[in-house]
């Protein structure tokens, strides 16, 4: 099993003077203990999980900007870009440029957003939930054929919700970046998986093995094969001491039991760095051969 990290909670002793510098010494730490990836939630103000807006938060892809500067080989993404934020072109781009600009490191996270109050309180459109499935499709499809080729499929792109002229991408990605649908919906999230996406992004509760049979159907139904696609969680990783790590590396073995393979874990409280460091020493070693 590999470990990922979800960077969301940056509520830091020293306050914004000591930000930079903070993320910095995350990202090293957790390139530097072989983590897999580091994920960085997409929003602009903090959920109310976690405080609430007027709690810290960093827009996502500035902050993975940085992350890239600071790493040498662990992987970036969002988590999970919401696609109300950005046009699909512009997102598109965006991600090639991390991507470009961190040798390959980058993959795109994606969904359909849910957190309406930031959303109406920065002025940005928040269409209703069944139009924002809708543009997540074409967002997907955009973004594959905005990366094919050279410089991508220059033919354009009229959907229902979005026209693209002529979709070039000059610089093209160094490596093309998976993509990962999050989001447990069975009837159109976990369909959209199978049509388009290279993994999946769950929560470990009691029903992760029903959420994985339904996508093994939707798999049937699209004519794709389920072992193909990746299957990874997301849930906080919250170990405080030794035991707690080992603990939870139980935990992840037994997830892993259910075809998972990739974890990534939420941080929260202000000593993250060593939460990192401890998970890196007790628990990564404990759950590689999982």
């Amino acid at each position: 099993m590999k470990l990922g990290l979800a960077f969301a909670d940056y509520a830091w002793d020293g306050g914004a003077e000591r930000m930079a510098d903070t993320l910095a010494t995350m990202a090293r730490t957790a390139d530097d203990a072989g983590f897999d990836v580091i994920g960085v939630a997409d929003h602009v103000w903090q959920g109310p999980h976690m405080g609430g807006p007027e709690q810290p938060m960093l827009e996502c892809f500035t902050t993975l900007a940085t992350i890239a500067a600071h790493t040498r080989r662990i992987r970036l993404m969002p988590m999970v870009a919401g696609v109300h934020f950005r046009s699909p072109g512009l997102l598109a781009k965006t991600v090639t440029t991390l991507n470009v600009l961190s040798g390959g490191r980058t993959d795109l996270g994606i969904g359909a957003g849910w957190y309406e109050e930031e959303a109406r309180g920065l002025g940005i459109d928040f269409p209703p939930l069944a139009e924002r499935f809708e543009r997540l499709e074409e967002a997907v499809r955009i973004c594959r054929s905005m990366w094919d080729g050279e410089r991508g499929d220059e033919k354009p792109i009229t959907g229902r919700h979005y026209r693209l002229d002529r979709p070039l991408n000059v610089p093209q990605n160094l490596t093309r970046p998976r993509i990962v649908i999050g989001g447990g919906g069975e009837k159109k999230t976990l369909r959209l998986v199978a049509r388009y996406a290279d993994a999946c992004n769950l929560y470990p509760g009691p029903d992760l093995g029903d959420k994985l049979e339904v996508l093994r159907r939707h798999c049937e139904d699209e004519g794709r094969d389920f072992h193909s696609i990746e299957k990874t969680c997301i849930m906080p990783f919250t170990p405080a001491d030794e035991a707690a790590a080992d603990g939870l590396a139980g935990t992840l073995r037994q997830i892993a039991q259910a075809g998972v393979t990739r974890v990534i874990g939420i941080l929260e409280g202000k000593d993250q760095v060593g939460r990192i460091e401890l998970i890196g020493e007790r628990v990564l070693p404990a759950v590689a051969d999982a």
